[in-house]
């Protein structure tokens, strides 16, 4: 017999169940909205937790009261914050931020960009991934790990945001390039057990987007911070192979468009011209704009007034020639 504290007790278990981790708090500017629906990608807990306990913790690095700058880093709860579009036209994009692998950063490469997609119909997804430095059992294919989860998570409930679940695509940037090109190389290596009906889904993502992407982990072209917080600084040649995604890549990967700025200083432009060329080596179709003038780490706010800020309307033109916008 159904009661009204029957139900009531359901609609509490409902919520409880329902309940998510808040994306990273922190300084907030008026005006900026900000994320108010999270996915966890564990139900259970992440797997593999370090033997250390780790405390989420976000830096502000911005000194303007104007602008934000956030970095997290000691992520315990993966998890996607979620920019719906009011209009969405049916594809979804996961995005992967920077950080060196040292944090994940959460507005330059994070929010900023998902703005700009979402007020143009996309459903956003930015990934708050864990970090291979940090004492996962998982170690270098911990970032993979919750990449692969997202892509299978947002296919599993494509229903709720009114998305194809065959239009899901992955955007990285810097360090998140690497998470993001070890995805479109590695999306069918197995990294972790399956938890539930979602990663019966697959994980390959339908376009990749790699943004001046931390690529090789061979010198004299790996990103060195990044190189020893993802592999060790003592690895050897075999493991350098294992995690450079331009050395795995199958003719399985989806096409690909790639920017990178020629005078970046921080990851050499030769990353990006390396994955470039394994994707045509293995007939995969791939677009490369390279900008003389960038830098690293331009994103949308460090590109206004330069050439380079073109790339997110190059990137939009040629989503809609793949079929994903």
């Amino acid at each position: 017999m159904t009661t009204r504290r029957s139900l009531l007790l359901a609609g509490l278990a409902a919520s409880a169940a329902a309940a998510q981790t808040p994306p990273p708090t922190g300084k907030r500017v008026a005006g900026l909205p900000q994320p108010t629906e999270t996915i966890d990608l564990w139900p259970k807990g992440a797997p593999g937790m370090p033997r250390t306990p780790l405390v989420e913790t976000v830096n502000e690095r911005s000194t303007d009261p104007q602008l934000t700058d956030r970095a997290v880093f000691g992520i315990t709860r993966p998890r996607m914050a979620v920019f719906r579009p009011a209009r969405p036209n049916g594809a979804a994009l996961l995005v992967t931020p920077g950080g060196g692998y040292k944090w994940v950063v959460v507005d330059k490469e994070g929010y900023e960009i998902a703005r700009l997609l979402c007020a143009r119909g996309f459903t956003v997804f930015v990934l708050f991934y864990r970090l291979p430095g940090e004492g996962w059992a998982a170690g270098p294919d911990v970032a993979l790990s919750d990449a692969q989860r997202a892509i299978r998570v947002i296919r599993h409930r494509a229903r709720d945001f009114g998305i194809d679940p065959e239009r899901v695509g992955v955007m990285g940037f810097s360090a998140g390039g690497h998470v993001c090109t070890d995805l479109i190389a590695r999306f069918a290596t197995p990294t972790y057990a399956p938890v539930d009906a979602a990663d019966a889904l697959s994980p390959r993502p339908m376009i990749g987007a790699p943004i001046y992407p931390v690529v090789s982990m061979t010198a004299p072209h790996a990103h060195p911070s990044s190189r020893t917080l993802l592999i060790g600084a003592d690895a050897d040649a075999a493991r350098e192979a294992a995690h450079s995604p331009d050395r795995n890549v199958t003719a399985q990967a989806p096409p690909c468009f790639i920017v990178h700025a020629e005078d970046d200083d921080v990851v050499p432009v030769e990353n990006a011209l390396l994955f470039r060329a394994a994707l045509k080596a293995r007939g995969v179709a791939v677009e490369t704009h390279l900008f003389a003038h960038g830098g690293h780490g331009f994103g949308l706010r460090k590109a206004i007034g330069k050439p380079v800020a073109a790339w997110p309307e190059l990137f939009l033109s040629w989503a809609a020639t793949t079929g994903f916008a």
